[in-house]
């Protein structure tokens, strides 16, 4: 089954990866840890971490790694609040769409 992803959804699940990691992670780690439970290419991805960072909800550094500089990002604390928020809106409209599959509303 194919259910889509709304931008708003897709921001809040590469948050959600991103601020697993204390120092921050990189693009390709995190398209492999969305893959893990939905499709997402590259150059979807990147549009993502683009307007997260305008929002002011990751920061981006570069770091050497084996002769090459790979771009890091982190979570702000406007970023873990924007989480939190997505977080409460998801766990209220789950519990709401799951009543209605089971015939409770």
């Amino acid at each position: 089954m194919v259910i889509n992803t709304s931008a708003a959804l897709l921001d809040a699940i590469v948050l959600a990866v991103v601020a697993r990691e204390e120092r921050g992670t990189y693009g390709y780690k995190i398209t492999q840890d969305v893959r893990q439970v939905l499709e997402l290419s590259e150059s979807t991805l990147y549009p993502v971490l683009r307007r997260l960072q305008k929002d002011g909800c990751l920061t981006v550094r570069d770091e050497a790694c084996n002769g090459r500089n790979r771009r890091y990002y982190e979570v702000t604390t406007a970023g873990r609040e924007r989480l939190e928020k997505f977080r409460g809106e998801w766990d209220a409209y789950t519990s709401q769409i799951n009543k209605l599959f089971r015939g409770e509303l």
